[in-house]
């Protein structure tokens, strides 16, 4: 068990990145700067063949490093690679589906609750954790107030985990954190670092050592 497992943990959004080997550059700097929950691994404009050997390369990498691989959408995608599990951002129909058909032999993330209503709806289903905000949403410093807010909500009165979405600074982790969700997701505030993925991540996790409230506490 490792010892951040009592505080919010960081999780990994994959940049949009044409080069597949710039790509396992980045991500392996940042496997290496620590303690890092699952990596989210979104498709972008990839046709499937292209995002199928993407994720090949990418899933035991991460896997290694001791983090769950999550896929973006494609169940094929994510079969094949053998991941962790599957990100699923459509709708309600298809989040229903792709719980009752993959749970429990794969993790079944859910996005797109932009709103109390709809998170309410997402949780009926029961997926394995709900995500606040847009894979892409990293587009200012801090992170967006709405997602925080709907995370400090949500970690307050259900027991499935939440994902909130950072900005685009290393330091917005720490206020998600403050908002009792069990997970931060960070993308360009890890892989758009002046100091490079590495020291992001490392960054990230001594501050969540600092300053995240401790959930036993």
């Amino acid at each position: 068990m490792s010892a951040s497992e009592d505080r919010c943990r960081l999780v990994l959004i994959l940049p949009d990145l044409a080069d597949d080997a710039a790509l396992v550059e980045q991500l392996s700097a940042a496997l290496e700067g620590g303690d890092v929950a699952s990596v989210i691994v979104p498709q972008y404009d990839l046709a499937e063949q292209a995002f199928q050997a993407r994720a090949e390369k990418l899933v035991p990498l991460i896997q290694e490093a001791g983090a769950a691989a999550m896929i973006c959408g494609d169940t094929r995608v994510a079969g094949r690679s053998k991941a962790d599990g599957l990100h699923i951002t459509g709708p309600l129909e298809e989040l229903g589906e792709a719980i009752e058909k993959f749970t429990p032999k794969l993790m079944v993330g859910a996005g797109a609750a932009a709103d109390r209503h709809k998170a309410l709806e997402v949780g009926e289903l029961r997926p394995d954790y709900i995500f606040f905000g847009k894979l892409d949403g990293d587009i200012k410093p801090e992170a967006h107030p709405k997602n925080v807010a709907l995370g400090e909500w949500w970690a307050a009165m259900v027991e499935i985990p939440c994902i909130v979405m950072g900005g685009t600074d290393a330091s917005s982790a720490v206020i998600v954190a403050e908002s009792g969700a069990e997970f931060v997701a960070m993308r360009l505030g890890v892989f758009s670092h002046p100091e490079g993925p590495r020291a992001a991540v490392q960054q990230i996790n001594a501050s969540l050592d600092e300053k995240a409230p401790r959930f036993d506490a």
